[in-house]
């Protein structure tokens, strides 16, 4: 990948989240906190808390909402260059509202996102000379889904970033409550051609694209229906809401080579929301800087566990720690208790 202004650039919907305090129940508690995070900021966050130049394009309220968004944009390390600001008078940005989960409670969602700022976002609201910024364009079925007229602009989008040369990475991220398997069946695999590096699990790939067999078979599978070069799938375990495992696998079509590691065993979960984003980022921030899937692997893996340990939508680490966490997790340091 030649050297251009971005690393990576991402589309997709900003949400402002509502979260109950501790372990209150929406139902019950009387006060929320409040934080923005979505799909692809979440990526393009982790991206920048690495140290690579990265921005979102995507469409917010021009109201005090809209500002709140891009602060958050800003106090991220990504750009908001590629922001568009909505002056209709019933612009709306989306919401969801968090309670966290304890066994056997599951955590759980609400979604307010119906008419929000992002769905009227076109082809036409974005400058031209974005199509050759950038090394990576990012976005995720999510921002196929939101509806008909954001998913037709999508498609062209992704179409346009392609034609400049621009390696495309698309993580299916499938939601039953914003379309139907067989919608997004048929909508994403006219896409998949135009995919470079894909994040699909495994019951996504068993269920919506029907596919039986190997794990590994699936996931070469992709490479060789549609091109795909790079197909990543992760493998999390479930003890309680409190504690999980983690793992992935990453397939490299042109080696014809499959990477694995030991698991992430035990992760304390603190907040679980945004730790698939992170892996994607941890991933492609390992394919960006080391053009290596060994490297994409254990970044991802990484920065996915150490997600799980955080509040809050966004990944916020650093370098230094990820590395140390890595090669205490590879044999490669001595852990220690605390960090002095």
């Amino acid at each position: 990948m030649g050297k251009k202004e971005y690393a990576a650039l991402a589309l997709g919907e900003i949400l402002l989240r509502l979260s109950t305090p501790n372990n209150e129940r929406i139902v019950r508690g009387d006060t929320f906190q409040k934080c923005a995070g979505g799909a692809e900021l979440n990526v393009v966050s982790g991206i920048a808390a690495l140290g690579l130049r990265t921005g979102i394009i995507s469409k917010v309220p021009q109201n005090d909402l809209g500002v709140f968004v891009r602060n958050h944009i800003r106090f991220c390390g990504v750009s908001d260059d590629y922001l568009v600001y909505d002056k209709s008078k019933n612009s709306r940005l989306g919401i969801y509202y968090y309670e966290n989960g304890a066994y056997p409670r599951k955590t759980s969602v609400v979604y307010d996102r119906a008419y929000s700022a992002i769905n009227s976002l076109t082809v036409d609201d974005i400058s031209e000379d974005v199509y050759s910024s950038t090394r990576l364009f990012h976005t995720s079925g999510i921002s196929l889904a939101l509806s008909k007229e954001l998913r037709e602009n999508v498609v062209e989008i992704i179409k346009k970033f392609k034609e400049n040369g621009t390696k495309i990475s698309f993580d299916v991220n499938f939601r039953a409550n914003l379309w139907t398997e067989e919608e997004a069946r048929e909508t994403i695999e006219t896409i998949l051609p135009y995919v470079d590096i894909l994040f699909a699990s495994e019951e996504t790939s068993r269920k919506m694209f029907k596919k039986t067999g190997d794990l590994k078979d699936v996931m070469k599978s992709y490479t060789t229906e549609y091109g795909v070069e790079i197909v990543a799938t992760t493998e999390r375990t479930i003890i309680s809401p409190k504690k999980h495992h983690f793992n992935s696998i990453i397939y490299n079509a042109k080696e014809d080579c499959y990477y694995q590691e030991k698991p992430y065993e035990n992760i304390e979960v603190v907040d679980r929301i945004g730790s698939g984003d992170a892996y994607v980022s941890g991933v492609l921030y390992g394919l960006l800087q080391y053009d290596s899937c060994e490297k994409a692997l254990q970044f991802g893996n990484v920065v996915s566990a150490l997600k799980n340990t955080i509040p809050g939508d966004v990944l916020s680490t650093n370098l230094n720690e990820v590395t140390r966490i890595m090669e205490e997790h590879s044999g490669q340091r001595a852990a220690s208790e605390l960090n002095r």
